[in-house]
């Protein structure tokens, strides 16, 4: 067993990096040595006050703003980086843990298969992570599991792949600020279909490196990708713990997503997502069905809990980017993601192979 722990540095404090925080604190075998975010009220503050939490340890961790101040050149394992959605957002971020030789993990969506929208940024991102001897990785609950790698999983017990459905029907509530902005949660109908149309809402972003990603694993060259968005006017007030619609407003975003291969529509997604669901009615739900040889389907009923999962999703994989080859991977290239219940040191290789 490696002897000293996992050093942890989470950067970006909100929904997604406090909660990455509480999961590793409560597992062995870890140890958070830094956290940055720009926020005035947590700058400076005791990250155990911020969420709470009993310090079990005779060191504190206080926040920073500047990512400066808590990182030196491999001065940590791996670093939590849950402030973007976007590639060409984070990039500027991930170069420079990189280059100063530190493993990434990585919430941003686009970054689960950052090929898709963003090839000449993904090759930059490689080849720096390659010259420094570290990996990136970008995951999370969705894309990243729900609608691609379980996708490619279950396809592992067919000989014939004809067309892949694959819908997601779940709550927005447990994610942030951020994520209920770029949904238009809250908005009048006018003014999300003027944002949508001049594309200032992104909506669910991440069906293109889905799409992508389970073409990539199966071997099948997507020629044509195309997607659409129309609101989800809620007919009652919902609160959610970061967001609120009025009744008659947004409560959400449904998206819809078709891949094509050889001129075929093989791939079809159907996503709508939005706060506090039951209160419109609505169950949620994890849906696949895949036709082929044999035929596949699932159903998880209700949905996984999307906050919950791409915490545990970006902390479960972090011995697996540790013991990784340096260089750019998506969740097709490293192995099974499998929750951590004993130690984490057990799963850390001794020596890493470059």
């Amino acid at each position: 067993m490696r002897k000293d722990k996992v050093k942890v540095v989470i950067w970006g404090f909100g929904a997604m990096g406090s909660g990455i925080a509480k999961m590793i604190l409560k597992k062995e075998g870890f140890e958070i040595v830094g956290v940055c975010d720009q926020r005035p009220s947590y700058v400076e503050k005791s990250i155990y006050k911020i969420l709470n939490w009993e310090n079990k340890t005779n060191d504190d961790v206080l926040i920073k703003s500047n990512i400066e101040d808590v990182i030196t050149m491999s001065s940590c394992d791996i670093v939590l980086l849950a402030t973007d959605s976007f590639t060409e957002k984070a990039f500027p971020k991930i170069k420079w843990l990189l280059e100063h030789r530190v493993n990434v993990i990585c919430t941003a969506e686009e970054m689960a298969f950052s090929q898709a929208n963003s090839p000449k940024l993904a090759e930059e991102i490689d080849r720096i992570a390659r010259r420094n001897h570290v990996t990136v990785l970008g995951t999370g609950i969705n894309p990243g599991m729900m609608m691609d790698l379980l996708v490619v999983a279950l396809s592992g017990v067919m000989e014939e792949v004809d067309e892949i459905n694959v819908s997601r029907i779940n709550s927005l509530s447990p994610f942030g600020p951020t994520v209920m902005e770029e949904q238009g949660v809250g908005l009048e109908v006018d003014e999300f279909n003027f944002k949508m149309a001049n594309k200032e809402l992104a909506g669910h972003v991440g069906f293109n490196e889905s799409v992508h990603m389970i073409g990539s694993a199966l071997g099948i060259k997507i020629d044509k990708f195309e997607q659409q968005a129309s609101p989800i006017i809620t007919k009652v007030d919902r609160q959610a713990p970061h967001g609120f619609a009025k009744a008659g407003n947004v409560a959400g975003v449904n998206m819809t997503a078709q891949g094509y291969a050889n001129g075929k529509k093989l791939i079809n997604m159907n996503h709508p997502q939005q706060i506090e669901p039951q209160l419109g009615g609505v169950d949620t739900g994890d849906y696949i069905n895949i036709k082929g040889i044999p035929p596949v389907n699932m159903a998880i009923n209700p949905e996984v809990n999307g906050g919950i999962g791409t915490i545990a999703m970006c902390v479960n994989m972090i011995p697996h980017v540790i013991n990784a080859r340096s260089g750019l991977k998506t969740m097709i290239d490293l192995p099974v993601p499998h929750a951590i219940i004993g130690d984490v040191r057990q799963m850390i290789e001794g020596k890493r192979s470059w």
